[in-house]
């Protein structure tokens, strides 16, 4: 009699301990497959690899700070922000914190602006991943599970985050993660700075 927590052979998943590219038996799936069979739409892959490269000619109320993305058949854009349309925001982070609504999961790319102690004024990539604790079960798994791949179409971002409660987007446990000594988020100092 075999014990019900034990997985048994014939249950596990032995392609699950080894990478992709060495799995001799895996016919070829496109990165940007996911896990969950949902794919990413070409559209994100092209403003990713605009938010990417920064250039010192570009129009700067034209640069990209904020991409909502969601699932619908495919990941695919909800939303973009410019700096353009932050003009009259007097906070960016608690705008992007604004976005990330107790009952929907969604992905963000976030080009996030901070101060440090050691090098001033700092800009870095992010994606996040958010999925409320809240938040219908089938969403959050849904989002999860086609985080992988959309992973792999973000290489080259700073930081991935997973956020699961409101609380993890205060400046101040934001700034953390950020693995800097941050003084300030988007402009705005932190408490005790």
């Amino acid at each position: 009699m075999s014990h019900p927590a034990l997985i048994t052979l014939q249950h596990f998943d032995y392609c699950s301990l080894f990478p992709l590219h060495n799995r001799q038996h895996v016919p070829d799936v496109p990165p940007e497959v996911m896990a969950s069979g949902v794919q990413v739409a070409d559209e994100v892959k092209q403003i990713f690899n605009v938010m990417k490269v920064v250039k010192n000619d570009d129009d700067e109320k034209e640069r990209i700070r904020i991409v909502q993305l969601w699932i619908d058949g495919e990941i695919k854009v909800e939303n973009i922000y410019r700096e353009k349309d932050l003009e009259g925001v007097d906070n960016v982070f608690k705008f992007i914190k604004d976005l990330m609504r107790p009952d929907k999961s969604r992905y963000f790319l976030y080009d996030c602006h901070f101060d440090t102690k050691e090098s001033g004024r700092k800009e870095e990539l992010i994606f996040m991943m958010w999925a409320p604790d809240n938040g219908p079960m089938k969403s959050r798994m849904q989002y999860a599970s086609s985080k992988s791949a959309m992973c792999r179409v973000v290489q080259g971002v700073k930081h991935i985050f997973e956020i699961h409660d409101v609380e993890d987007m205060e400046p101040e446990s934001f700034a953390e993660r950020l693995k800097h000594n941050v003084l300030k988020m988007e402009g705005h100092p932190l408490r005790g700075n």
